[in-house]
């Protein structure tokens, strides 16, 4: 068992039988701190650029982006929520946001019971091709722009690949009696 930070001050009743643990290897191990770093300080910082120049952060700019893309501009709640990736409760709280700035309109869906939807308006249609030129340059910068043409397709199947597996225990936690 190799003697870095995959095994270190890791007690053995938390892990019971440490031999059986598929530890990193070095390289692993190394990469895996790479992925982690890129985790922890991409969102941020293209949440700083939206904050700084629109006043929006990035889940409140996805859910206009994905209204915008959306038949009629107008999607239902919990179908925006899995697209913006987010909870229906902090989708919520974006949408206030975004209507009390004239941005979009919540409304019951008709002839759907309690389902809510939501619509882009014109004024979030403007807002969001005011803003969308920025985030494109600050994602070029960021990630586009760094890579090769064939780190990008690269990285867009790892990227694909890992968020197949975390969205489909995602789905799972949801059909649990307790989750979602």
């Amino acid at each position: 068992m190799p003697a870095d930070a995959t095994t270190r001050d890791v007690p053995d009743d938390v892990t019971g039988d440490r031999s059986s643990v598929p530890w990193l290897s070095s390289d692993q191990l190394r990469d895996w701190q790479a992925l982690v770093r890129l985790l922890m300080t991409l969102p941020p910082a293209m949440d700083a650029q939206l904050k700084r120049e629109a006043g929006v952060n990035v889940f409140e700019y996805h859910v206009l982006a994905g209204l915008s893309d959306a038949p009629d501009r107008t999607l239902v709640l919990s179908d925006l929520a899995v697209l913006a990736q987010g909870s229906l409760s902090r989708l919520s709280h974006a949408i206030t946001r975004l209507e009390r700035a004239g941005w979009v309109v919540r409304r019951a869906c008709p002839g759907h019971g309690r389902r809510v939807e939501a619509r882009l308006t014109d004024a979030g249609m403007a807002k969001l091709e005011e803003i969308a030129p920025g985030h494109v340059r600050e994602v070029r910068r960021l990630v586009v722009d760094r890579l090769s043409p064939e780190q990008l397709v690269a990285l867009g199947e790892v990227a694909r690949a890992i968020t197949e597996a975390t969205m489909a225990d995602a789905a799972e936690a949801c059909r649990e009696p307790d989750g979602c």
